[in-house]
């Protein structure tokens, strides 16, 4: 629901893939990301075919969960915004994968004539986003030393997309470097590699309809976010959050029997308990009460599609000190 562009780049590519690989091998050169034929022979047609549809049935799988993981961006920025993103990347990427082979050939004296197919450079573009804008919980920790957040299957997957191919590491890097680009205020890309409005209004009008799914009316209500895991992450369901909100509310308790970290109800009351009449009787007088603390819009819209209300978001953010990290953990547990 209200990510067609994802669907579509989750539906169509793997469908031809799927059929390339099955029926229409003979047609599979067509779609080979052949460099040697794009700077001898001036193909340049391979650089759409070759880097859109995967070869691979492995990497099809890899990306297609990756871009469902990332619809989350669809539904945060707008189609356009996902669109233009997608866009940039993929035409920045083309142009580090071409100079990434020739500084490959010139210093390591690697010959690279082909890369694997498929979309993968906006794919693994799209992590720089994910790791600069999605909020980090904690869900569990192994062997109390390395900790298990809501973000720890998508970079697995990430890793195993990228040792899938021996070349595949410079599709990665062109990626990453693309999106740190795309991104950049600095180089304002963002502004020069954008969809048109007006082609952004043909294909909402045209492709949008056959792509958009009705909302489910059998579910319960709650906002987009971040906490969900990748194998379960269809809606952002009810029994996902409770499920994460016992896992945190079971290491809180063994914290608390090892005497460690801190204690969330000391520093921040629960909100259900800032209204009762218990703590009207202990209210601090005005003269002590400190000016409320000025709460960033956009981290409270970022709660707020994790499900959370906007009060409570208010008042997580304003105990927190504005740490949208300490904010979202605080309302995991309460």
């Amino acid at each position: 629901d209200k990510a067609p562009l994802s669907k579509s780049l989750l539906l169509v590519p793997s469908a031809i893939s799927i059929l390339l690989t099955l029926l229409f091998q003979h047609y599979q050169k067509f779609f080979a990301y052949n460099l040697q034929a794009i700077k001898e022979d001036f193909q340049i047609w391979r650089l759409v075919c070759g880097r859109t549809i995967c070869l691979d049935l492995k990497d099809t799988f890899c990306s297609s969960l990756l871009i469902y993981n990332f619809r989350i961006f669809e539904r945060r920025y707008g189609s356009r915004k996902f669109s233009s993103f997608l866009l940039g990347a993929w035409m920045l990427s083309a142009l580090f994968d071409l100079l990434l082979v020739e500084i490959a050939q010139y210093i390591f004296g690697i010959t690279i004539n082909s890369l694997p197919s498929g979309f993968l450079g906006p794919v693994f573009a799209l992590f720089v986003p994910f790791y600069s804008s999605i909020p980090r919980v904690q869900v569990a920790q192994v062997l109390g030393h390395f900790s298990i957040t809501n973000k720890t299957l998508v970079y697995i997957l990430g890793l195993q997309l990228l040792t899938s191919g021996s070349y595949i590491w410079i599709l990665a890097l062109s990626g990453l470097v693309s999106g740190i680009c795309y991104n950049s205020s600095i180089l304002k890309v963002h502004r020069i590699l954008c969809v048109p409005s007006w082609v952004a209004k043909i294909f909402s009008w045209t492709l949008e309809p056959i792509f958009s799914s009705a909302e489910p009316m059998n579910e319960v209500r709650v906002g987009m976010g971040a906490t969900v895991d990748i194998q379960r992450q269809q809606r952002m369901e009810l029994l996902d959050r409770q499920i994460m909100m016992s896992q945190v509310a079971q290491m809180r308790r063994q914290r608390q029997q090892q005497g460690g970290m801190i204690n969330w109800n000391r520093l921040f009351p629960p909100l259900r308990h800032r209204h009762n009449a218990n703590y009207q009787d202990h209210r601090p007088s005005e003269q002590d009460t400190p000016p409320p603390t000025e709460v960033s819009e956009e981290q409270v819209a970022r709660l707020m599609e994790m499900g959370f209300s906007r009060g409570d978001a208010l008042e997580a953010l304003r105990a927190s000190n504005n740490d949208l990290n300490v904010a979202t953990n605080f309302l995991l547990q309460h």
